[in-house]
This record gives structure tokens, C-alpha cells and sequence, in this order.
């Protein structure tokens, strides 16, 4: 379902297998791993703020070892951690906020995500959490907790060469767009447009404080998250009493995509000349998942693992919550999160290693 339009930026979202041989040898020039976003990049700063959008409690965290639920809205491991292994960093990437960073973690990179965040301030509003603009200004002390470690000329070479990751925009039209129907700013296109400004004004900063190799995510199918999925069914709509995709939901997913693509080459070609920025296409992996479960070893893309699957996300997915006999046999743990078997799918489909050849040379 990829849109003309994207393949005219194919370069900078080819397809390679995640198993090529000596991959992390071929970038270990990548020194970190800065992430900036949502709860699909969140390892547990929420933890740490006054905000309900946490997942600090079990089952969260099932599958990690020592099955400790570190605040990764996921039952393991989150897109983030599996590019830290595919870049031979460290296994694991942690939050910044975690008041167990060391030094060397801060040196190898950190998460600044926080989940339930947005590109509009209403959406950061109503989670309580952190905002792009907060996640920036802990960069700014991560920053200056690195240049205390190594001075400033290693601290440049590091945020000069480091990976930096972004992923958000899906709780703005999650919450502002489809849950509330009341669209800002007028249509769907026009609130989209405002996001990606946003979001050029955070590449701008991030490329002023010295940022050259930024990797973003588009936006996921979000018709097809089992949150969007359950409401349909339960509402007078076409797709009223069944478990099926909401289709103009995920052709405004691409659409967005492709407005995002297209930010990314005009920047590219005109204010940041010597950035390399490539967008990462998740919408493809997950909406594959979602159709064709079996080929990837899947039973179920429609609802999640956590209690009925259809609901429950963040603290109402816990302990009291009956869990699937098998995680991995899911697409989706809670009602808008995948799974830790559906995250390692969507980097082994989605990010290769032309893209990071692209981003790391």
C-alpha cells in the first residue's frame, strides 16, 4: 500500500535483512544512541514524572531478563534496544531519567522518550508527560554531564557521529483526531500539517546542538491498532461488530508519511545540507503483520495479549489482567502497543543496512 510519491525517496528507506553477517563490525563507528519520541521508544523515563502513562508494574517486562518491568510499554524489548544490538553499542538502551545511568551508559547513549507523548502540546497535556521541548533540554544536560566526562572535543565527535532516533506522532492523531473526533485545525491533512512542523522545528534543534545522522519514524497503521479496531466495532459504523481495519484511518497514516518523506528531502536539500536525516518505515512491516500473520509465525494481529486484548493499554493492563499463553504468537501485547516478536519483526523488515550504511558512513 506504499504510495508513489514514497518511492521517489527509496534511498533513503531500502530494504536488506537484518541477518547480514558482521553487521554491528560493519557500524561500530556509531559511538550512541540518542532517542527522542513516545512510548515506542520510552525504556522508563515515565517512571520518573508525575504522570498515570506508566508501565513500571508487570506483565509489562515479562520477557526481559530477570523479567523486570523496567517501564518499556512492550513485554521486552523495544525498536530502540534492537538497534543498540544491530549497531554493537550494548544490548539494552536506558532511560535518561533512570537514576541508574552511568556515566558510560550516558557515553553509549540514553533514551529520552517518554510514553504518551506528541508533536502537539494538547496531546503532551492530557498524558502528563514529557514533550519534545523537555526531552531536548534533558539532551542538553545528558550533554553537559558528557563534555564533564570527556571534554569537549570528545563530546562533539560523539554527538557528531551518534545515531539519533525519533518516533512519535501517533498519539496525536490517536487522541486528538480519532478518540475525540473534534480534529484541530480543521481536517485531518491540515492538523497533519501542523505536527510536521513541529517536528522540522525539533530536527532544526537538534541539528543546532551538532546532530548530523537522524533516523525517523512514520506512522503506523493506526487503523489497525486493536485500540481503533474495538472502537469500530462497538460504534454505528461500516465496520460495526467486527474486528477489522479502519481504512481511512491508515490512508491517513500514509498520507502523513508521505508529507514526512517529503519534509525530509526538502531540509536535506536546502537548510541542512550536511545532515544526513532517513525516514523508517514502519506502516509497511506492521500492516504485512497485521494481513499475514502466519508468515511470520503469528496467531493472532487483531488483538492484544494483555486481558481482552481489545482496551487495555498502560496501568490498566497488570497483574489482575489474564495474559496470552504465548507472546510471541502476537503482533500486539496491550491494545496499541506490539510485542517484543513484533518489534524485532518490524526491524528486521523495516530497518537494513543500506539505510544504516546511509546514516553511520
Amino acid at each position: 500500500m506504499a504510495s508513489k510519491t514514497a518511492s521517489s525517496f527509496l534511498y533513503l528507506s531500502l530494504l536488506l535483512s537484518i541477518s547480514m553477517p558482521n553487521s554491528a563490525t560493519a557500524f561500530n563507528k556509531t559511538p550512541a544512541i540518542f532517542a527522542f519520541g513516545d512510548s515506542t521508544i520510552d525504556a522508563g523515563n515515565n517512571n520518573h514524572i508525575d504522570t498515570t502513562m506508566r508501565c513500571d508494574h508487570l506483565p509489562y517486562g515479562r520477557d526481559l531478563p530477570n523479567q523486570i518491568p523496567t517501564g518499556r510499554f512492550t513485554n521486552g524489548k523495544l525498536p530502540t534496544d534492537y538497534l543498540s544490538q544491530r549497531l554493537g553499542i550494548k544490548d539494552l538502551l536506558p532511560a535518561f531519567l533512570d537514576p541508574q545511568v552511568t556515566d558510560n551508559d550516558l557515553l553509549t547513549g540514553v533514551s529520552f522518550g517518554s510514553g504518551g507523548s506528541g508533536l502537539d502540546s494538547q496531546t503532551v497535556a492530557l498524558a502528563k508527560v514529557l514533550d519534545l521541548g523537555t526531552q531536548f533540554q534533558l539532551f542538553e544536560q545528558a550533554l553537559l554531564r558528557i563534555r564533564k566526562i570527556v571534554g569537549n572535543e570528545k563530546a562533539n565527535d560523539i554527538i557528531q557521529n551518534a545515531f539519533f532516533a525519533i518516533s512519535i506522532g501517533t498519539n496525536d492523531m490517536l487522541y486528538n483526531v480519532y478518540m475525540t473526533q473534534n480534529t484541530p485545525h480543521g481536517s485531518a491533512s491540515s492538523y497533519q500539517d501542523f505536527l510536521l512542523q513541529n517536528l522540522q522545528n525539533f530536527f532544526e534543534r537538534l541539528y543546532g546542538a551538532g546532530a548530523r545522522r537522524v533516523m525517523v519514524a512514520g506512522l503506523p497503521p493506526i487503523g489497525c491498532l486493536p485500540v481503533i479496531v474495538t472502537m469500530d466495532s462497538i460504534s454505528p459504523s461500516q465496520n460495526w461488530l467486527q474486528r477489522v481495519c479502519n481504512d481511512q484511518h491508515n490512508i491517513d497514516s500514509q498520507i502523513y508519511n508521505t508529507k514526512l518523506q517529503s519534509l525530509i528531502h526538502n531540509l536535506l536539500q536546502t537548510t541542512l545540507h550536511d545532515a544526513k536525516i532517513a525516514y523508517f518505515d514502519i506502516y509497511t512491516p506492521i500492516l504485512d503483520m497485521v494481513q499475514y500473520p502466519t508468515k511470520y509465525g503469528l496467531e493472532n494481529s487483531r488483538e492484544g495479549c494483555c486481558g481482552t486484548g481489545t482496551m487495555e493499554f498502560g496501568p490498566v493492563c497488570n497483574e489482575l489482567d489474564m495474559i496470552c499463553p504465548d507472546p510471541s504468537k502476537y503482533l500486539f501485547w496491550d491494545a496499541v502497543h506490539p510485542t517484543q516478536k513484533g518489534y524485532s519483526v518490524m526491524i528486521n523488515t523495516g530497518l537494513e543496512n543500506t539505510l544504516l550504511s546511509y546514516l553511520t558512513s
